[in-house]
C-alpha cells in the first residue's frame, strides 16, 4: 500500500501542476493585446512541450549528476540517462517515472514564468531556445546544488529552500531579467523622455482567473516538494507533514494579497499577483514558520512587488506580467528572510544549521545561474538578429503573421494610456 500510495501521491501532484500551465496560459493571454492572444497561447503550449522533452533527455540526468557541483557519473546519474532501464516502463521500478514527471512540471514552470515577461515582441524560436536553456539546464543545476538532499549548498552551507523559492522562482525571474535587457520594451511602452506608458491588457479578468488557476496548481507543486513514504519528509529528508505546508500556503496567499492591495491602492493586477508573491515569500521556510509569522512575511512580500515594478520601469525594462518582481525579487526575499528567521535551525544528517550567510551565498548563486546564461544567450541571439520580431510585425500583431487563425474576428481596439508607474493601471482624474 505504501508503494501504491506513493505512486498516486505524485501522480496527483503532476495532474494538479498542469493547472499551473492552464493558469499561465490564461494569465498571459489576458495580459496580451487582442492582436497577440493566439500567438501567446501557442508559445505557452510549445514551451511546455519542448521542456518536457529536453528535460527527459538532459535535465533529469543533470539533477542526479551534479549535487557536488560537478558532473559525476554516479549510480543515480547513470539510471537517469534516457537509455537507462529506469527511464521507461519497468514493473520493478514504480518511482522513477512519477518523480521525473513531477520535476518535468517544475521545469516547465520556469518556462512559463519567463514567457509572460517577454510577451508581444519575442520570436517564438528564440524564446524556445531560451526556455529550454532555463527549463532543462540552469534551474535544474540550481536544484541539484541547493534542493537535492546531497547538494553542496545543504552539506556545506546548511541552505534551506524547502519549496523552491530560489531554484525555481528566483532563477526564472533573474533569467527573465537578463533576457528583457537584451529584448527591449514593446513599441510605445516608453516615451522618448523615459516616461512609462501603460499598454492595457485586453482582458484583465481572464488574467485574474489565470492566477487563481495557478494558485490551485500550486498545491500540486508543493506536493512535489515533499518526499512521500511511511513518514513525510522535506526534500532535505527532515520530518514534516502536510499541515505545515497548508498553514503557511494559505496564510502566505492571504498575506500577499493584502500587502499588494495596500501598496498598489487596490490595483487589480498587482493585488492578485500579490497572492503568488505571498506564497513565494514563505516558500523557503514554509515547513517551519509559525502561520502568524508566515502571514507577516507574506504581507511584506506582497507589499514590495508594486515598488519593484516601478523600479524596473525606471530602467525601461518592460516586464508585461511582473515576473521579475514576483518571481525574481520575491524569490530572493524568500531565501534571505529564511536565513534570518530560521537562523540556527538544525538540519538533519549532520549538515550545518541554517544561517543568514549560507542563505545569502545560495541566493547569489541562484541569481548568477539565472541571469548570466540567459543574458549571454539572448545577447548572442540579438547579435544574430533572431531575438525580436520586426517592428512592422509587432505593430500588426503576431496573430496575423504566426498563427493561421483569428481569436476575435470583430476586433477589439487597443489604445495606450499614461502610466502611473506600475505598468497596468491609470486612475483618471475627473
Amino acid at each position: 500500500m505504501t508503494a501504491i500510495n506513493n505512486e498516486f501521491f505524485y501522480w496527483m501532484s503532476v495532474a494538479l501542476m498542469f493547472l499551473i500551465h492552464a493558469g499561465f496560459l490564461a494569465y498571459e493571454v489576458g495580459a496580451s493585446r487582442s492582436k497577440n492572444v493566439l500567438a501567446t497561447a501557442m508559445k505557452n503550449l510549445l514551451a511546455l512541450a519542448t521542456i518536457i522533452v529536453s528535460f527527459y533527455f538532459v535535465g533529469w540526468f543533470l539533477y542526479n549528476a551534479m549535487p557536488s557541483g560537478f558532473i559525476e557519473f554516479n549510480d543515480a546519474a547513470k539510471a537517469a540517462l534516457p537509455w537507462g532501464d529506469n527511464m521507461g516502463p519497468n514493473i520493478s521500478d514504480p518511482a522513477s517515472g512519477i518523480f521525473w514527471g513531477a520535476f518535468a512540471l517544475f521545469a516547465a514552470t520556469t518556462g512559463s514564468i519567463m514567457s509572460g515577461a517577454v510577451l508581444e515582441r519575442i520570436r517564438t524560436s528564440a524564446f524556445l531556445v531560451l526556455t529550454v536553456l532555463v527549463g532543462s539546464v540552469t534551474w535544474i543545476i540550481g536544484a541539484a546544488w541547493g534542493w537535492h538532499g546531497a547538494g553542496w549548498m545543504l552539506t556545506k552551507l546548511g541552505f534551506h529552500d524547502v519549496a523552491a523559492a530560489g531554484c525555481v522562482h528566483m532563477i526564472s525571474g533573474f533569467a527573465a531579467l537578463g533576457l528583457l535587457i537584451n529584448l527591449g520594451p514593446r513599441i510605445g511602452r516608453f516615451l522618448p523622455d523615459g516616461t512609462a506608458v501603460t499598454i492595457r491588457p485586453h482582458n484583465l479578468p481572464l488574467t485574474m482567473l489565470g492566477l487563481m488557476l495557478i494558485f490551485t496548481g500550486f498545491f500540486g507543486f508543493l506536493m512535489g516538494c515533499i518526499i512521500y513514504g511511511s513518514e513525510l519528509q522535506t526534500i532535505y529528508a527532515s520530518p514534516t507533514n502536510m499541515s505545515a505546508f497548508m498553514f503557511n500556503t494559505l496564510m502566505g496567499l492571504a498575506g500577499g494579497i493584502i500587502g499588494a492591495y495596500l501598496t498598489s491602492r487596490g490595483e487589480p493586477f498587482w493585488t492578485i499577483s500579490g497572492g503568488l508573491a505571498g506564497v513565494i515569500s514563505v516558500a523557503s521556510g514554509m515547513d517551519l514558520y509559525h502561520p502568524a509569522l508566515g502571514f507577516i512575511i507574506a504581507l511584506c512580500g506582497g507589499a514590495m512587488i508594486p515598488y519593484i515594478g516601478k523600479l524596473l520601469e525606471k530602467f525601461r525594462i518592460d516586464d508585461v506580467v511582473g515576473a521579475v518582481a514576483v518571481h525574481g525579487g520575491i524569490g530572493l526575499y524568500s531565501v534571505l528572510i529564511a536565513g534570518i528567521f530560521l537562523w540556527g535551525y538544525p538540519n538533519t544528517g549532520g549538515n550545518p544549521s541554517v544561517t543568514p550567510w549560507g542563505q545569502a551565498i545560495g541566493a547569489l548563486t541562484f541569481a548568477a545561474l539565472g541571469f548570466i546564461p540567459s543574458y549571454l544567450v539572448s545577447l548572442l541571439l540579438k547579435k544574430l538578429g533572431v531575438l525580436r520580431i520586426p517592428p512592422e510585425v509587432e505593430e500588426q500583431g503576431l496573430d496575423l503573421t504566426e498563427v493561421p487563425a483569428t481569436p476575435y474576428p470583430e476586433g477589439i481596439p487597443v489604445t495606450p494610456e499614461p502610466s502611473n508607474g506600475n505598468g497596468h493601471k491609470v486612475k483618471e482624474m475627473v
